[in-house]
């Protein structure tokens, strides 16, 4: 075999799957269009661009994400470990400075001396082997392309939207305080409370608010876990208040009581100049959502750093066509990871190209395949996205539904998912891989 592999997209996924070629002594090609060209929702010219939060999510054992960075690290994975280096205040979750994130990506995987890069466009189906880690908006010439590899199993897709941000200065404190929910780690969130009747209005100018033309767009093309705030805002009244708006463990410290609904923006800048508003995705058009998301008291005044913005996330049907290795059944090898595969979130688009890195370079290197196993969450959510899911095939978050449950009852489901961890951990630390 060749032992030379390419690598096609240098997000996440595609970074993380050359690192860990690359570490195991194997030359790699890590193939990248910016900065000739670029998809609508990158700006910037370095690798592993974050287009919509800055957050990684939980970072405690008690979640099933907080584990699988756990087994990143244990692992030696860029990704996490760039992370963990840009890392910014946020409570019970991790969240990076997205520019410096992307920045000191790009420079170790630049740094490799086993790693080349090349700018251009993949349009083809190179020789050899090849991880494609093109993401979710994978360009029209490629994707057209890797249809031809599967006749029959048909590319799916959902749409995707990222919250705005808005400049720290223009925030009216007056009106706002700072907490983390139930008072977890620093008080890292600024909270913008409103009461029930500022919060009818805001329902009902975000429910009627005019939304930018998106070609082919309804609400049952939304993806569940990324739903821009008006579909919420027009499925119930209340909708929100159980969603991003959330204020249960939110007292307000200058009133002592829970405000009737909160709005957090947490940071998006090392700085603190920026934040973005937490769980507020969004394809309103731009003075829409000036219009409307200035109702929220203290951003009466508020200056946009950025607008939300919606685009079409595209995946294909991995449980069709994947092995457990991210490997195509009827082609080994060519490989995919990140979520072109269907795996939703950072993390996971990191840990999909850190499996397929890792199972590449050992098929290379004649050694017998990792399959981590489904006690691990990264094995679990490999296996999930291979064959695991019933009925239509969704994109989802790791989570401790699909790991192997433990043989023994534990009491409490804290408890329960600390035993898991420490399980996976235990498993992870045992493997030579």
């Amino acid at each position: 075999m060749n032992a030379r592999v390419a690598v096609v997209g240098a997000g996440l996924a595609g970074c993380e799957a050359a690192w860990q070629i690359a570490r195991r002594g194997l030359s790699v090609e890590l193939v990248e269009m910016k900065p000739g060209k670029r998809s609508p929702a990158h700006v910037s010219d370095d690798f592993a661009e974050l287009v919509c939060s800055n957050s990684f999510r939980g970072a405690e054992l008690t979640s099933a994400v907080g584990l699988l960075k756990a087994e990143m690290r244990a692992l030696g994975g860029l990704i996490i470990s760039c992370a963990d280096d840009t890392a910014l205040p946020a409570g019970g979750a991790l969240a990076v400075d997205r520019e410096r994130f992307a920045a000191l990506v790009t420079e170790r995987i630049r740094s490799h001396p086993l790693i080349e890069t090349s700018s251009r466009e993949a349009a083809d189906i190179p020789e050899g082997n090849v991880i494609f880690a093109t993401g979710p908006l994978t360009s029209d010439a490629l994707a057209a392309r890797l249809r031809g590899l599967f006749p029959g199993s048909e590319f799916l897709s959902f749409y995707d939207a990222a919250a705005p941000i808005v400049t720290h200065e223009s925030v009216d404190m007056a009106r706002a305080y700072l907490a983390s929910r139930y008072g977890k780690g620093d008080a890292d969130y600024i909270n913008c409370p409103m009461d029930e009747s500022e919060y009818g209005a805001f329902w009902d100018e975000l429910a009627r608010a005019e939304q930018a033309e998106t070609h082919g767009f309804d609400d049952g093309g939304v993806f569940e876990g990324c739903m821009p705030i008006e579909v919420m805002a027009r499925r119930g009244r209340d909708t929100m208040r159980y969603g991003p708006m959330k204020p249960v463990g939110l007292r307000d410290p200058r009133t002592g009581a829970t405000p009737y609904a909160v709005v957090q923006l947490r940071r998006d800048n090392a700085e603190g100049t920026l934040y973005n508003i937490v769980g507020f995705q969004t394809h309103l058009k731009f003075a829409e959502q000036k219009r409307v998301f200035s109702m929220i008291p203290a951003l009466h005044e508020a200056e946009f750093a950025r607008y939300g913005v919606m685009h079409r996330n595209t995946y294909i049907n991995s449980p069709a066509l994947l092995d457990r290795r991210y490997r195509l059944r009827s082609d080994p090898r060519i490989g995919f990871a990140g979520q072109i595969t269907g795996v939703e979130g950072y993390v996971e688009s990191a840990a999909s190209g850190m499996l397929a890195g890792i199972e590449t370079a050992r098929a290379l290197l004649g050694q017998p395949p990792a399959d981590f196993p489904r006690e691990t969450a990264i094995g679990a959510l490999a296996l999930y996205v291979s064959g695991g899911s019933v009925g239509e095939f969704q994109p989802m978050n790791v989570n401790f539904g699909i790991i192997e449950p433990l043989d023994h009852k534990v009491k409490g489901k804290r408890n329960k998912n600390l035993e898991i961890s420490s399980r996976s951990l235990e498993i992870i630390g045992a493997m030579r891989v």
